[in-house]
């Protein structure tokens, strides 16, 4: 009458099973990964509160003055090289097209030359013209094309290795000064025992920051003198 059985009505027994290995790597790579994350968040958080204090004026900043006038110079210099090479590209996409006329104006003459017994030392001549205003195009064309290549090598590949580093170096120098302002807040508060085990796990995290920065600060000085050397 529209009921329709289960069963006998017994309730099945629950079983737990025991973790296994698998559960516990589990849990770890998941644990690994919240940590992860957790410094994550908080590295951004203090890094922009940094930020932040420096653009409306309440926050020190760490400055080379030195070092920095030399990124601001490559930088420009960067600039202006990148303008020459968009010329040079230019240059060289209307040389091939000089050409192209060229090579095609000497085979316009050659069959005039050819089909005009009377005008044939004339057509001849200016046949002639063409194929050498051709092979001494093809010359300068190949000289620019050298040209643009090595200046694409220097813009694309060297200067951007080392604006790479002075981004990597930016950075570091902005977790560098998050980390001292962190100390610095920490230090002038009160000392207790929890306070000095937060003030000893600040100083450790900050003076791998400030070895990162060093770091990094040395290699972007390197790269600049290189790129002065070989200017």
């Amino acid at each position: 009458d529209g009921l329709i059985p289960t069963g006998s009505g017994r309730h099945p027994s629950h079983s737990t099973t025991p973790a296994g290995p698998g559960d516990e790597v589990a849990r770890g790579i998941a644990g690994e990964k919240f940590d992860i994350v957790k410094k994550w968040g908080i590295n951004t958080y203090k890094c922009t509160k940094q930020l932040l204090s420096e653009r409306f004026g309440r926050g020190s900043r760490t400055v080379d003055l030195e070092l920095e006038l030399q990124i601001e110079l490559l930088r420009e210099t960067k600039r202006k090289y990148e303008s020459v090479l968009q010329l040079g590209r230019a240059l060289t996409a209307h040389l091939y097209s000089l050409l192209q006329t060229q090579h095609a104006l000497g085979d316009a003459f050659a069959d005039l030359s050819q089909k005009s017994p009377e005008l044939q030392e004339e057509f001849g001549y200016n046949a002639e013209t063409q194929k050498l205003l051709c092979k001494n195009g093809e010359t300068l064309l190949g000289a620019v094309n050298f040209f643009v290549s090595s200046i694409n090598t220097l813009v694309t590949k060297t200067m951007e290795d080392t604006l790479m580093t002075v981004k990597q170096y930016e950075a570091a120098r902005l977790e560098y000064d998050a980390y001292r302002t962190d100390l610095e807040e920490l230090s002038l508060g009160p000392r207790d025992a929890g306070t000095r085990g937060r003030l000893e796990s600040a100083q450790a995290t900050f003076q791998a920051h400030r070895d990162k920065y060093e770091k990094l600060r040395g290699d972007v000085a390197i790269k600049l003198k290189f790129l002065e050397e070989n200017k």
